[in-house]
C-alpha cells in the first residue's frame, strides 16, 4: 500500500458517530446535513426518471439539460457563465477529487486555508502532493484570517490554493477586499485557486447579491475573469437537502480550446464514468425551484443558528461567536482541551452527538463542532440542556 495512503487518519467525526449510531436516545448533530428530507418534488423527479427506463450511461459531463440549467443558476448569482465551463460530478467531494487531480503531481505544494473539513487537505497528499497549511485564529470565538500570512505562504512555487469559504467548521468567510487581493497575488505567482464554495448560499451576512434578491457570500466568481486559474467546486449536498444523492458540479475557467472541460471530461470517465440519470433529473427539479425553496431554507436555518447561539453563549464556561452562514456552531469549553475524548463523553453519558474539533486539523483541538441545521429547534435547546448538566452547570 502506498505510504500517503497508510498514513491517512480515520474520520474522528465517524469514530464518534460509530459510537452512538442505532442509539434512539441520541441527539445527533454530528454531521453536516439538515435533519429535514429532500422535497417531495426532487424525490417525485427521480422517481419518475427510474419509472422512465432511464437507467443507462449519461454523458461524462452531465446531462445537457442540467448543465444549462446549471449555467443559469450560477450566472443569475454572479458574473455570467457558460454552459462549456459547468461539468457534472458525482458528489462535492468527486468535485474537489477532480480539481485536484487536474491541478496537481507528487510533489507539488498547495497551500490551505485551516482548519477545515479534512478531505480538503487529503485529497492532494493522496496524490502525493505537499500540503502547507495557514490556519485562521481564534478571537472571543470568531476566527480570523491573517490575510499578510497566507500571502506570504503563496510563492511561484505554489500550484494551488485551497479555500473553502464560508468554511467548514469555523463559519468563517471570506471579505470581497480579502478575495480581490488573494485573486491578484495568485495572478502575480501564477497560483490556481480552487474554492469550495458549498456553503455560499447559506449565508446571511452582507451577500453581494442581495439587490437582485438571491443573497449568496461572497464568490471568487463575482470578480474573477473567466480565463483566470480558479476552479469552483459546488454541491446539491446543502442548499438543496440532497447530501445522499451524491451529486456536484465544477465551475472550470475558459480557455481557447476548451482543454480544461476536456480533461475534466477524461478525469470523470476514470473516477466515476458519470452521474445516475435519475439524480440529475431530481437536481434539475431542485433547480427550478430554488428560487423559493432556498431562501426559506436559509430562514430555517438561521432560526436554528440563533436558538444554538443563545442557549451556548448561555452557558459561562462556553467561547463561541455567532456565525454569519453555514451550519455549523464551532464552540469550546474552558478546560476542555482533548475534543474527541470530550465527544465520546457527550455521547456515552449525555446522549449528544457533536463533531470533535480535531477532526478538522491540529488546529481544530479544543473545539466542538454543533450542525444547527434543524427543523426542529426544541433539539437544539434540548441539546443545550444535555450539554449544560454535562458540564455540572
Amino acid at each position: 500500500m502506498r505510504s500517503p495512503l497508510a498514513a491517512l487518519p480515520a474520520s474522528r467525526i465517524r469514530e464518534v458517530a460509530n459510537a452512538g449510531l442505532g442509539r434512539p436516545d441520541v441527539l445527533a448533530f454530528w454531521f453536516g446535513e439538515s435533519d429535514e428530507v429532500t422535497p417531495l418534488e426532487v424525490r417525485e423527479a427521480a422517481a419518475a426518471s427510474l419509472m422512465h427506463g432511464e437507467t443507462f450511461y449519461a454523458h461524462n459531463l452531465g446531462l445537457p439539460e442540467l448543465r444549462r440549467a446549471l449555467a443559469q443558476y450560477v450566472s443569475a448569482l454572479h458574473a455570467p457563465v457558460e454552459v462549456e465551463r459547468i461539468a457534472v460530478t458525482s458528489s462535492g467531494v468527486s468535485a474537489l477529487m477532480v480539481a485536484a487531480q487536474l491541478l496537481l503531481s507528487a510533489g507539488d505544494e498547495a497551500v490551505a486555508v485551516v482548519p477545515v473539513w479534512p478531505n480538503i487537505t487529503a485529497q492532494p497528499e493522496i496524490l502525493g502532493a505537499r500540503v502547507k497549511r495557514v490556519s485562521l485564529h481564534p478571537h472571543q470565538g470568531a476566527w480570523r484570517l491573517d490575510l499578510q500570512e497566507l500571502l506570504d505562504a503563496i510563492t511561484p512555487a505554489t500550484r494551488a490554493l485551497l479555500v473553502n469559504a464560508p468554511n467548514n467548521p469555523t463559519g468563517w468567510t471570506l471579505s470581497r477586499v480579502e478575495q480581490q487581493a488573494l485573486l491578484d497575488h495568485c495572478r502575480r505567482t501564477g497560483t490556481w485557486i480552487v474554492a469550495d464554495e458549498v456553503y455560499e448560499r447559506l449565508w446571511w451576512g452582507e451577500g453581494p447579491n442581495e439587490a437582485i434578491g438571491q443573497a449568496a457570500a461572497p464568490s471568487f466568481l463575482d470578480i474573477a475573469a473567466p480565463e483566470d486559474r480558479l476552479i469552483v467546486t459546488q454541491s446539491f449536498s446543502k442548499s438543496f437537502l440532497m447530501t445522499g444523492w451524491r451529486l456536484g458540479w465544477l465551475v472550470l475557467p475558459r480557455d481557447a480550446h476548451g482543454q480544461s472541460l476536456a480533461t475534466a471530461g477524461k478525469l470523470l470517465e476514470f473516477n466515476s464514468s458519470c452521474a445516475p440519470v435519475f439524480v440529475q433529473r431530481g437536481a434539475l427539479q431542485a433547480l427550478a425551484m430554488a428560487d423559493d425553496f432556498v431562501p426559506a431554507l436559509v430562514a430555517r436555518i438561521q432560526a436554528g443558528c440563533a436558538t444554538l447561539v443563545q442557549g451556548l453563549r448561555a452557558l459561562p464556561s462556553v467561547e463561541l461567536a455567532p456565525p454569519q452562514g453555514g451550519m455549523y456552531a464551532f464552540f469550546r469549553i474552558e478546560g476542555q482541551d482533548d475534543s474527541l475524548a470530550l465527544a465520546k463523553r457527550l455521547v456515552a453519558d449525555h446522549g449528544l452527538g457533536l463533531a470533535p474539533g480535531c477532526a478538522f486539523g491540529d488546529e481544530g483541538e479544543g473545539w466542538l463542532r454543533w450542525c444547527f441545521a434543524s427543523q426542529d429547534v426544541e433539539r437544539l435547546r434540548l441539546g443545550v440542556q444535555r450539554l449544560t448538566w454535562a458540564l455540572g452547570l
